[in-house]
């Protein structure tokens, strides 16, 4: 095989490895997502087993201080236009150690940056497979890059709206207020939601069981642009179609409701889906299903809700013991119980009453907050 050939395969598989194995850690270390980790792990090994004839050949063709794509090697194109001539001499941007860097701008940059990377590695090794000259070394393992690159495709999706939900799912780790419309009894919506926005919640969620969609949908775009603007999350209760018109943050389910699975391949890759179950047996498959956060309740015998299941304490206790996602604990949770239901496991605590229920709604929402702090405080 030519020597330049040789040198572009050596080249585009250190460069899908080495990008593999960025994604496989940010599954790993930063998602903590076993099965997308392994799933990449096994791409990577796969590669270097089908390329390991290669490898002597490869070292001894590989010549990385003559490379001109090399950032130290210096590169200078001349180019003639009639009797000019000019000499343009590439400028670089240069990170910390001097190198030719892009710096990726957060998390999911990060993993676009290096799927792609990996990807283009994959075509450029595939269509080097197709020439008459490479065929002997290649012509077996051609559809292995081809697998590879596509395999990575369904993943890097996965792994990327796994990262871009990973700070919204953080922010469900406080104080969960559902502002439930039959409960407000036609007390204004926005006046009411700003108030549990300036008391600190962090989380939104916009209930109501008997409107017609046409009336809800214009008060809902008004509480997602509230929101919005003041940074907090707004996730829509049941409603599929009216999360996906304002573009909500989240849809929150309950198990009536359509199936998880369905309404992730309908949902933009970002947004969350919270389920609501009382058994563990639901918790454990609403995990299993791609839920972001699990409701667990009701926890105590609440009077929004008059046909609710009270599963108490102890199945929170047993749902954290099973179940890895964050826990938002619902029912009856008022300041007097708060702290016990933190201390049994919740993540988070939902309120409808001990907010809505309250003359002062800012001053219920900030007590609660500090509820929520004193847990991670004695943590």
């Amino acid at each position: 095989m030519p020597r330049q050939p040789l040198r572009m395969i050596d080249a585009n598989l250190n460069r899908s490895s080495e990008g593999l194995r960025v994604l496989e850690d940010v599954a790993r270390f930063l998602l903590n997502d076993a099965g997308l980790s392994q799933q990449l792990r096994a791409i990577r090994h796969n590669l270097a087993e089908e390329t390991k004839s290669l490898s002597t050949k490869l070292l001894s063709q590989r010549d990385s201080e003559h490379d001109v794509g090399h950032p130290h090697v210096p590169r200078q194109i001349r180019w003639e236009e009639g009797r000019a001539s000019f000499l343009i001499v590439p400028c670089q941007i240069r990170g910390a150690e001097g190198r030719a860097s892009s710096s990726p701008k957060d998390l999911a940059d990060l993993v676009r940056a290096n799927a792609k990377r990996v990807e283009e590695s994959l075509r450029v090794m595939e269509e080097l497979a197709k020439l008459p000259e490479e065929r002997a070394a290649l012509n077996l393992i051609q559809g292995k890059f081809e697998q590879a690159r596509f395999t990575l495709y369904a993943l890097e999706r996965e792994l990327l709206s796994r990262v871009l939900r990973q700070d919204k799912i953080k922010r469900i780790g406080s104080l969960y207020v559902i502002l439930d419309r039959q409960v407000l009894a036609g007390r204004d919506e926005l006046a009411t939601a700003s108030q549990i926005i300036e008391g600190g919640a962090r989380v939104i969620q916009l209930r109501d069981k008997q409107s017609n969609k046409r009336e809800l949908l214009p008060i809902a775009q008004k509480l997602k642009d509230l929101c919005a603007k003041a940074g907090i999350l707004f996730i829509i209760n049941d409603y599929l179609d009216i999360a996906l018109a304002i573009n909500a943050d989240g849809l929150h389910i309950g198990q009536g409701d359509l199936p998880l699975p369905t309404i992730r391949k309908e949902l933009p890759i970002d947004k969350l889906i919270g389920c609501s179950v009382n058994t563990v047996s639901q918790a454990i498959r609403a995990q299993e299903e791609g839920a972001d956060y699990i409701a667990v309740g009701s926890i105590f015998p609440t009077t929004t809700k008059t046909d609710a299941t009270v599963v108490g304490i102890d199945r929170l206790k047993e749902v954290k013991e099973k179940v890895s996602c964050s826990l938002v604990a619902i029912g009856g949770i008022n300041e007097e119980n708060a702290a016990r239901v933190l201390a049994a496991g919740a993540d988070s605590i939902a309120v409808i009453s001990a907010v809505l229920g309250k003359e002062d709604i800012k001053g219920a929402v900030e007590r609660l907050i500090a509820e929520t702090s004193r847990k991670c405080q004695s943590q």
